[in-house]
């Protein structure tokens, strides 16, 4: 398990961008618009990780109800894993509230699972599988 990015609710996709890449000199790697969460990314590339700056394009999204109710900041972090599968049955034997019962199709298709914030100490945490 490693981690694979650090994402970060934003107002202004735009704006953000331009902070970490002309003033913190963070490489912007691409942008995506992820139409089934509701969201525009823009991945920043660091070397041993990436910053993943999220922006709601639908006022209901998760990402929408998160920047109304927390304002910007931290969203969540990500671990990447090898077989998701095998993750969530031992995240479920551990008792852990998972967001979902299946996976989702996250960043360029692959496989993602999110375990709620109540069971990990107020954080979201997203599990990956490249």
């Amino acid at each position: 398990m490693k981690l694979d990015h650090i994402a970060i609710v934003v107002k202004d996709l735009e704006e953000a961008v331009a902070t970490y890449s002309r003033k913190l000199g963070v490489p912007l790697e691409s942008r995506q618009r992820v139409e089934h969460e509701g969201v525009e990314i823009a991945i920043m590339s660091l070397d041993n990780t990436r910053i993943e700056l999220l922006h709601p394009l639908e006022n209901n999204s998760g990402a929408a109800n998160f920047l109304e109710k927390r304002g910007e900041g931290l969203h969540h972090i990500c671990l990447e894993v090898d077989n998701i599968e095998a993750l969530i049955q031992s995240l479920q034997i551990a008792g852990l509230k998972l967001i979902g019962t299946k996976p989702r199709r996250g960043y360029k298709g692959n496989k993602a699972i999110f375990v709620h914030p109540a069971s990990t100490n107020g954080v979201l945490i997203e599990f990956y599988e490249k």
